[in-house]
């Protein structure tokens, strides 16, 4: 494919499976020289009727495939249609929908909603360097509320989210932090005390920061560790550089795909879209190639099974 090739492009060069073999080994293996992902062996060979490579070292499971060792790993979903998902999931601004997905692919809607969540997890950034710095950019902190208004449910639903989450209803909390001209930084958090946003802070944000947020920062602000502004949205939004815009941006963007893509999202699930969007904000820069390789080359070393997904995976393990 060209360098700046559209979602087009990707699904007729991805439709050849050969074209997907020699993309995906490119990205596992950039050398050329195939390994087994269970011993690491180069001693494989290639199995072409079967699709799948043998490794003649000895071991339970000496058959492997492009899919081994990746979220793709034992689904049934062929490469010529994982491919083109993982490229619409990462250049669609609003994210894009099971069902829509599911009529584009020709598989059922079930099917595409575990695909899409595997997909998300190849989005989580794992990075372990920190926002800010003594005398670095400014990095704004907010939280934001996600979920419906209970008055506006159904009775049924209503019911439902009362026994579930009582009467305060299923609204989440989501805590942000932005470093202002780079990355976003997000966590999914029970409540808005210190107990839960100091530990996240510290954990994303470099000692020493100025730390810009709104009229809810003296709650939680560590003086000792931070240099702290605050904004008091109830008088203005900005004064001179001490502001949240950007964070705002974010929250504007999210909560676009939450309520106009996805619709309905459970906050047991919410922490994956929140991800998924700090995926594209943060890679905002790059081309839809870039972005899509950027992110096909975090699908290797992850696995996210069904009974995971689901939260049955002890049941699975004891039942």
């Amino acid at each position: 494919m060209s360098e700046h090739a559209t979602l087009r492009d990707a699904i007729l060069y991805f439709a050849e499976f050969e074209h997907c073999k020699d993309f995906m080994v490119e990205l596992r293996w950039p050398n050329g020289v195939v390994k087994c992902p269970q011993c690491g062996s180069e001693k494989v060979c290639y199995l072409a009727k079967n699709r799948v490579w043998k490794c003649y070292a000895t071991h339970p499971k000496p058959r492997f495939t492009l899919k081994t060792g990746t979220i793709f790993e034992d689904s049934p979903i062929p490469l010529e249609k994982w491919l083109p998902a993982v490229w619409m999931l990462s250049n669609d601004k609003n994210g894009i929908s099971s069902w829509e997905l599911h009529r584009a692919l020709g598989v059922t809607q079930k099917t595409t909603w575990f695909m899409l969540h595997r997909i998300r997890l190849a989005m989580q950034s794992k990075t372990y360097n920190k926002l800010g710095g003594e005398g670095g950019p400014e990095v704004e902190v907010d939280e934001t509320f996600v979920g419906g208004k209970m008055k506006n449910m159904h009775k049924s639903r209503k019911r439902e989210v009362q026994k579930e989450y009582g009467q305060k209803g299923a609204k989440a909390i989501v805590l942000g932090m932005l470093e202002r001209g780079g990355t976003v930084r997000t966590a999914v958090i029970e409540e808005r005390t210190k107990k839960a946003m100091q530990p996240i802070i510290r954990e994303n944000v470099e000692q020493g920061s100025l730390i810009r947020s709104d009229e809810f920062g003296p709650a939680w602000c560590m003086n000792s560790e931070y240099t702290h502004e605050f904004i008091n949205h109830l008088e203005a939004y900005v004064r001179d550089n001490i502001h949240t815009n950007g964070m705002e941006n974010f929250w504007s963007l999210l909560k676009r795909a939450l309520h106009g893509t996805y619709v309905a999202v459970e906050p047991f699930h919410l922490f994956r879209y929140v991800d998924e969007q700090a995926f594209r904000y943060n890679n905002r820069n790059m081309d839809d190639m870039q972005r899509f390789v950027f992110g096909m080359r975090h699908v290797i070393g992850r696995r996210l099974t069904y009974a995971e997904l689901i939260g049955k995976l002890e049941d699975v393990v004891h039942g």
